[in-house]
Formats: C-alpha cells, structure tokens, sequence
C-alpha cells in the first residue's frame, strides 16, 4: 500500500464513521460502535496503527500524524454521542414521572355475567315473596337425584346418553331438585319455602343446550297449597321479572316428581304476543315447568301427604339471560368474551 493511497483509506474511514454515529440511537448501539473503533483487541485505530511498518519510512510520519487525527476525531464523536444519548435518556425519565396535576384516569371497571345478574334478580324477587335460598352438592347419588324424585329404574335420564356418571356410581346432577329432597329430609316440619340456584350438568350440546347450565328450582310445602297458589306465585314473579303485562299460561305435562304438572309459556318478550320468528309465530315462549308435588316424594322425604300439600316449579337461568339480552348461541355466555361483558351492564 502507498503512502498516498493509505491517507484516502483513512479519509474514506472517517467518513464511514461519521455516518454509523448519525445512525446509532441507543446505548447499545453506541458500545457496539465503541468497541468497533477503539476495542483494544480488534478496534480499527488499533489495526491501522499496527500497519505503520507497512508504509515507506519517508513516508511513516505523515500517515501517523493522519491516524493520529482519525483517532481525536473518533474518540471526541464517541464522547459527542455518549453525552447526546444520555440526555436524551434523562428527558425520557422525566416523561415518565408522575405528574400529580394531571386529571385522574378513570379505572375500567369490570361487570358481573350475565347469568349472575340474571340468578340475583330472581333470588331478590323471590326473597320478597318469602323464600329463602337452598343449596346442595354438585356431584350427586342416584338417590337424591333420582329415585327419591320418583324417577323409574328406566327412565332415560338414568342413561349415561343423558347424564354424566362416574365409576363409583355417583354422578353430576341433572337438575337442582336433590336440593329440594334434601330440604325436606332436614325440615319434615312445614311449612317450607325455598328455592335452589346452581350449576346442573346433562350429555347435551347445542346452539341451545350446554353440557353445563344453571337452573333455579322452587319448593313451597304447607298445609292446603293448590295449583292456584302455584299459578298465583309464577304470575307474581313473571311479571315481575319481565314486564306487568306479560301473559302467563299453563300447559299440561309430565314430571316424575310432580302430579298434576304443567309447562308455562309466556307471550314473547320480542313481539309482546304478535307472532315472530323467535317464537315460531305463535306469540308464546316456553319459560319453565312445575306442578303439584307428588304424595310419593313427600312421604318419601317423611312429610304426610294428607297433611300437606306442596308445588314445585324450575326454569333455566341461561335461557332466561338470552331472553333478557338477545343472546342467539347460549355458547357465547361461557366463551369469555369480554366484548359480551362490556355490552352487559348492571
């Protein structure tokens, strides 16, 4: 190499350096440059000087004096760019800081779901009406769940198509009425009045049905209860649960536990009784079931059957919260969504 030809390397090198400080932006960036110009084992000022000995000797004094100025320069724009990132730095800590003038941020707020808001309604309306709330477990033996309810050997319920059991013959319970068994076998001295929210689990999955709902059963037992009684109670907390001017009626069915039983429709919430879509055009939506408790249960259970008399009626909470709010997939109140929970408010 040249003497000549090794001073324009060097003037290309300051160039090339002056443009990678115009380009670093960080502290890391800046030590990643530091140690490429002035890293004591493989910096550049350190492997141009030890090509001094390639240069002529007539030649040697005006390329250190060359090298020398790379080096002041290097060095004064290290120093140039430390100071500049560390201002900068500094100004972005102070941005952070806590200004105490500045209006308070108002926290987002969460909202209760939309089957809990649902299941507190109905036990308010019916705290009103006198009733106390019952709970039970979960995981279920056949007796509370079945037999006692008077359900027969074959009934299909009792089908693992329907019901979720488990090797020890317990299962998970198909509907909250054990709670209302167990209630009687604790008070067999009426009167009773209670109703029993929780979760209930069924071998069922659709648009409509989830393996895992919750339901909110009702029992009241006392001396001379009739079917009027039971009209009366559902009028009173449909009403007040939807609108006053809600239609009530009651069609004959049949349940194990109930006799006589009966389905309960009301006029559809969405056309007041007109006739939509949701209702299949027939103003009517099916809301709940009920009926008279059967002798059997209440002498099953210890209660004297010629004594007392007692109604019982169940419906599903879930369905009564897609009503409520226009839900269309009963998935969408399990899936978490909270753009679901945002539009629900209490």
């Amino acid at each position: 190499m040249t003497a000549t030809s090794a001073i324009d390397h060097l003037e290309e090198l300051a160039e090339q350096f002056r443009r990678q400080v115009s380009e670093v932006t960080d502290r890391q960036g800046w030590e990643a440059l530091r140690l490429q110009w002035v890293g004591r084992k493989q910096g550049r000022l350190r492997d141009l000087m030890g090509r001094m000995k390639d240069i002529p000797a007539d030649a040697r004094r005006t390329y250190g004096q060359a090298v020398n100025r790379l080096k002041v320069d290097v060095e004064s724009g290290l120093q140039a760019l430390e100071e500049s990132l560390a201002t900068a730095s500094e100004a972005e800590a102070q941005s952070d800081v806590l200004d105490i003038t500045l209006p308070g941020r108002r926290p987002q707020l969460g909202t209760l779901h939309p089957v809990t808001q649902v299941m507190r309604e109905i036990e308010s309306i019916f705290a009103e009406l006198g009733y106390s709330v019952a709970e039970g477990p979960e995981i279920e033996d056949d007796y509370h769940n079945f037999e006692a309810l008077n359900f027969p050997l074959d009934h299909p319920a009792r089908e693992t198509q329907d019901t979720f059991f488990f090797d020890n013959g317990m299962l998970l319970r198909t509907h909250t009425s054990p709670v209302q068994v167990r209630t009687m076998l604790e008070r067999s001295a009426p009167p009773i009045r209670v109703i029993c929210p929780g979760r209930v689990f069924r071998n069922d999955n659709d648009l409509r049905h989830s393996p895992m709902f919750h339901q909110v059963e009702g029992l009241a037992i006392g001396e001379g209860l009739s079917l009027g009684d039971l009209k009366g109670t559902l009028e009173a907390f449909i009403q007040r649960l939807f609108s006053a001017d809600t239609g009530v009626r009651l069609r004959p069915s049949f349940f194990p536990f109930t006799e006589p039983s009966a389905e309960v429709d009301i006029t559809c919430p969405f056309c007041s009784g007109n006739g939509c879509a949701v209702c299949s055009n027939t103003g009517w939506m099916e809301i709940l079931g009920c009926g008279m408790v059967d002798p059997r249960v209440l002498s099953g259970c210890g209660i004297d059957p010629d004594r007392y008399s007692g109604y019982a009626f169940g419906l599903g909470i879930d369905r009564v919260a897609m009503i409520r709010y226009g839900i269309p997939n009963i998935r969408l109140l399990f899936d978490n969504d909270e753009r679901l929970l945002r539009q629900i408010r209490v």
